[in-house]
């Protein structure tokens, strides 16, 4: 029972997929999910949600702004506060809606949107329920190992010059979000980060662009989602982390795990960061479904 939706978040349509469980009876308890570093829904989240609206919870996918089928400008940037924001805006449509049960709301989210998640249950209180999958926990220190030293002090000076640019009313610098090239020049640069975004894009996800804005970049390294772990208690978190994560980074994702307060689950997955939806699947989305149901069905 999956059906097209839409919601204005604040003067943007933002459009996505409402999935609902078949025999559902009276209200029902939902979980909010969109996509991590420009991704969009059809980059397997439709799998996820079909597994939670199996399990009688609702699933409400969106595309984030700029991206996919939602509306918003300049197409293919990421602000990471305005995707938290999008995030509530999509909690508040769910809780209007006549079958759900608006205090039994959690948050999925993966990749960027898994830092998502752990802003969101610290400081929305209509979140009953986190996970958080393989998740960035640092900006800045994510952004410190996919730049080499010698192209750091570069960058800085390319935001500085698209800031000016930006000022004087020209179009916004794009950046490739992977490259095929072991030295070239990408957002996430890494060939696990290519493999996986030109394979799902082709099979999966045709509107996938390889672009982002070069402020996105920027924005990354702005942002520390890491820094709200410790105040996402008492809701209950699950952070699902792969071992040999190295785009999100696994070690980033354990201590901020070890900050975090009570009640928490550790789910450890083989493998690196893009596992979680392929080869891993069944046990990502079993363990997060599980968690999902403990907490907003009891």
């Amino acid at each position: 029972m999956r059906r097209d939706i839409e919601f204005n978040a604040e003067g943007v349509l933002l459009r996505g997929w409402l999935y609902m469980p078949d025999d559902a009876i009276g209200t029902v308890p939902a979980v909010v999910m969109a996509h991590g570093f420009s991704a969009v829904k059809e980059m397997y989240l439709d799998r996820y949600a079909e597994v939670f609206s199996a399990a009688g919870l609702a699933a409400l996918v969106f595309d984030n702004r700029n991206f996919g089928s939602s509306e918003g400008e300049p197409r293919y940037e990421i602000d990471p506060w305005q995707q938290v924001r999008d995030y509530r805006h999509a909690m508040t449509w769910l809780t209007r809606q006549p079958r759900i049960d608006p205090g039994r709301l959690g948050v999925w989210g993966s990749s960027y949107s898994g830092g998502h998640a752990l802003v969101l249950g610290a400081i929305d209180r209509r979140v009953k329920c986190v996970v958080s999958q393989v998740p960035l926990v640092s900006g800045s220190r994510n952004l410190a190992r996919l730049v080499r030293a010698d192209r750091a002090a570069p960058l800085r000076a390319q935001f500085d010059s698209d800031r000016e640019a930006r000022f004087a009313g020209r179009a916004p610098m794009m950046v490739p979000v992977v490259t095929s090239e072991a030295d070239g020049v990408a957002a996430l640069p890494t060939p696990d980060s290519w493999e996986w975004f030109t394979q799902t894009g082709k099979s999966r996800a045709p509107s996938w662009r390889n672009q982002v804005t070069l402020r996105t970049v920027e924005m990354l390294g702005e942002y520390e989602p890491g820094s709200y772990i410790e105040r996402i208690s008492p809701t209950p978190l699950m952070m699902i982390i792969a071992d040999g994560d190295h785009l999100a980074v696994a070690d980033e994702a354990f201590a901020a795990y070890h900050r975090a307060l009570e009640p928490k689950r550790l789910v450890i997955l083989k493998g690196g960061h893009f596992d979680a939806y392929v080869k891993a699947f069944d046990y990502s989305s079993s363990a997060a479904r599980d968690w999902l149901v403990e907490h907003l069905t009891s």
